[in-house]
């Protein structure tokens, strides 16, 4: 059978495609240690589990509305007051199954055939593809090292055409770990209300963020920008609840209602024990989320010096997330072990083969030269790791 032309033009995850090959060589008994893995290590408080438990066994486990539960909306409009300092209505929040439905919703929502929507890369692997199956044009603006991994006024404004419908804004940002300031988003935020552009602003990694770095989210600069602005969040970073799959989106009540009629004829609501999950998520106590934010960085900490160590890798610290995004391009076109590495894709190979560690290329991620590590691991097994491709790199 003949499978669409709309489908073949995309391509599976390269990071979910590196983690199955990692995780398929450790169940056949190899020791790999997995730098490529986007999800926390540490198991889901305790209080969020007992709420599910007791959704259980007081039968929640029926349909629910399709863009969530009044009790979770309730929270989620708390949670941004509370934290963001923005005001919604119920009708302006959905819930999908996971910030990755929420944004295929989005998508799904606001293009049309022939839109344009602006991705600064380094880039989340899915936008791209997700841009595509809605039948838009995701039109790349690189970034680099010099510039912080931050897409500048310059970039914007050259990429800006009359089919411009909207702008990624991922802070902090996977792979790099980049948050933007608040005068940073000022300036984005500026362009966007100035040519009527809507931003996807991905706060997903909102509750990582390390030395006292203050979080914004575009949609708090000015009302302007909020009426334009789609915010997504979720519970599966900050709470260690990836395989929960919960998510959310607030933005202007049209784009909302039409996310709803989307997911109405796709998943419906998302799973009721989840649900009843994250709002334990949201209004219970933070105290594990605190507590895991503060290993996070220690351990942001060691990686990024140890990998400054070492010759021809040069890592800057990240802001938040829990990811180091190291130029690599001084060790390529080297021999190593008599085998000559050309490319990121070839180095992240070369490294699981050899050394049994795992690392994602930054080409999956539209930035070549770099390789995405993520310290979502023990300090134990990020020793282990690093001193195994110090070994190879000598070699």
């Amino acid at each position: 059978m003949q499978i669409s032309k709309r489908v073949q033009s995309i391509k599976p995850s390269p990071t979910l495609t590196i983690d199955a090959k990692a995780k398929a060589l450790k169940q056949q008994g190899v020791d790999i240690i997995n730098f490529g893995v986007g999800e926390p290590d540490f198991d889901t408080p305790i209080n969020i589990k007992e709420a599910a438990i007791l959704a259980i066994n007081s039968g929640f486990t029926k349909y629910c509305p399709v863009a969530g539960t009044p009790e979770l909306k309730d929270a989620i409009i708390s949670k941004l007051k509370r934290d963001n300092n923005l005001i919604y209505s119920p009708e302006e929040i959905i819930v999908s199954c996971g910030a990755k439905h929420s944004i295929y919703n989005i998508f799904q929502s606001i293009i049309d055939c022939g839109d344009e929507v602006i991705v600064p890369a380094p880039f989340w692997v899915s936008y791209t593809d997700m841009i595509i199956l809605a039948g838009g044009t995701p039109v790349i603006v690189q970034t680099n090292d010099k510039t912080d991994f931050k897409i500048t006024p310059e970039g914007i404004e050259k990429a800006l055409t009359s089919k411009t419908k909207a702008i990624i804004v991922n802070s902090p940002s996977n792979p790099t770990g980049t948050t933007y300031t608040t005068d940073e988003l000022k300036v984005i935020a500026k362009i966007c209300v100035k040519n009527k552009i809507l931003i996807i602003s991905d706060d997903i990694y909102e509750k990582l963020i390390y030395d006292s770095f203050k979080f914004t989210s575009i949609a708090e600069i000015c009302p302007e920008a909020k009426e334009l602005t789609i915010i997504v969040n979720g519970v599966s970073k900050a709470y260690s609840m990836t395989g929960w799959r919960i998510g959310y989106a607030a933005g202007p009540k049209n784009i909302i209602s039409a996310m709803a009629k989307v997911q109405s004829q796709s998943t419906s609501n998302a799973s009721s024990i989840s649900i009843k999950a994250s709002v334990e998520a949201l209004n219970g106590t933070q105290e594990y989320v605190e507590y895991m934010k503060q290993e996070f960085e220690k351990r942001r900490n060691y990686m990024v010096e140890r990998l400054n160590n070492i010759k021809g890798i040069a890592c800057r610290k990240p802001e938040g997330a829990f990811y180091v995004f190291p130029n690599i391009k001084s060790v390529l076109g080297k021999a190593f072990r008599n085998r000559i590495i050309n490319t990121d894709i070839e180095f992240a190979d070369y490294l699981l083969d050899i050394a049994k560690v795992s690392v994602i290329p930054g080409s999956a991620f539209g930035t070549e030269g770099h390789i995405r590590l993520s310290y979502a691991t023990s300090i134990e097994n990020i020793k282990k790791g690093i001193d195994r491709l110090i070994t190879i790199l000598k070699d």
